[in-house]
């Protein structure tokens, strides 16, 4: 059955977003309904620890960018960051950030916990399922499982999990859709019962963020859906400098934060080059992501 969250999106939401690039195919955009809604106040993780606003995710070269930029070393540190690494990396030395390891797969989380493959003072994973060469098919087409499983080892260890489903897992899911990735990604339920298995979901809407009211819009029908899943799940929303198709600008990514910050808890603002994992990438735009944070915090 759809969910309630998903039946609402797909009136207002189909009349309003027109065509944006996808990693890997054509995706949607345009003016949307604004992003009016209130998120809930200070949700909870399932530890009782009470979640900040204002998170900011950077992988680790990201972060050691934004911190080259003096202007910019002063805003982050008043905000939380979570640096995210890949296993085998290690933390920035000297820098006041929350190391997150990702995954794209659980065996690759369960033989990394079996070796003690995590650095010194990791508190978080970050399980990222997407149709690409890093998720197993069988994982690909039952992502929920996959994320309760890497969940459960997480947890097994004391850490804190962060479910970042790819809209492109639709394309297994659901592979007869007709309408727009977004919709398709929001009819199935698929972040609500993310959010049941994880303290944290993280929403990779950039592919919307061209608009920052189809994007705002997006994020504001997701986030409803993961709550009413699990009321006390953090949100976080994706951006991005360089995704896949025409070039977006500081003005895009700061109005796609200002139109949606009352809706999440912080975002992952992603600043990739063209490389394995992204291969249809445009080339790193550090300076964008040094605007949008001078910017927004």
């Amino acid at each position: 059955m759809t969910p309630p969250a998903a039946r609402r999106a797909a009136g207002p939401l189909a009349a309003a977003i027109l065509a944006c690039a996808l990693a890997g195919c054509a995706g949607q955009t345009a003016s949307a309904p604004s992003a009016g809604s209130s998120a809930s106040s200070g949700p909870v993780d399932p530890g009782g620890q009470r979640a900040p606003r204002g998170t900011w995710m950077l992988t680790r070269s990201a972060l050691s960018r934004m911190l080259s930029e003096p202007s910019v070393a002063a805003k982050l540190e008043r905000a939380r960051i979570d640096e995210l690494l890949q296993p085998g990396q290690q933390p920035l030395s000297g820098v006041d950030a929350t190391p997150v390891v990702s995954f794209s797969s659980v065996a690759t989380l369960r033989t990394a916990l079996a070796g003690n493959g995590l650095p010194a003072g990791t508190q978080a994973i970050l399980f990222d399922p997407e149709v690409w060469a890093y998720t197993p098919a069988a994982e690909q087409r039952d992502p929920v499982l996959a994320a309760a499983q890497a969940a459960e080892l997480a947890r097994s260890r004391g850490l804190r999990v962060i479910v970042a489903p790819a809209m492109n897992l639709t394309t297994v899911l659901d592979p007869g859709s007709s309408g727009p990735r977004w919709q398709t990604f929001l009819n199935l339920g698929l972040i609500g019962s993310m959010a049941r298995v994880a303290g944290t979901v993280e929403l990779q809407a950039q592919s919307l963020e061209r608009d920052p009211a189809a994007y705002a819009a997006f994020v504001r029908e997701a986030a409803e859906q993961a709550r009413a899943a699990n009321p006390n799940v953090t949100v976080l929303a994706g951006l991005s400098t360089n995704p896949p198709g025409t070039a977006v600008d500081s003005q895009q990514l700061t109005a796609a934060v200002q139109a949606s910050r009352s809706d999440v808890e912080g975002y992952w603002l992603n600043i990739p080059g063209s490389g394995p994992r992204c291969p249809t990438c445009n080339s790193g735009q550090p300076q964008l992501g040094a605007a949008v944070l001078s910017r927004s915090l």
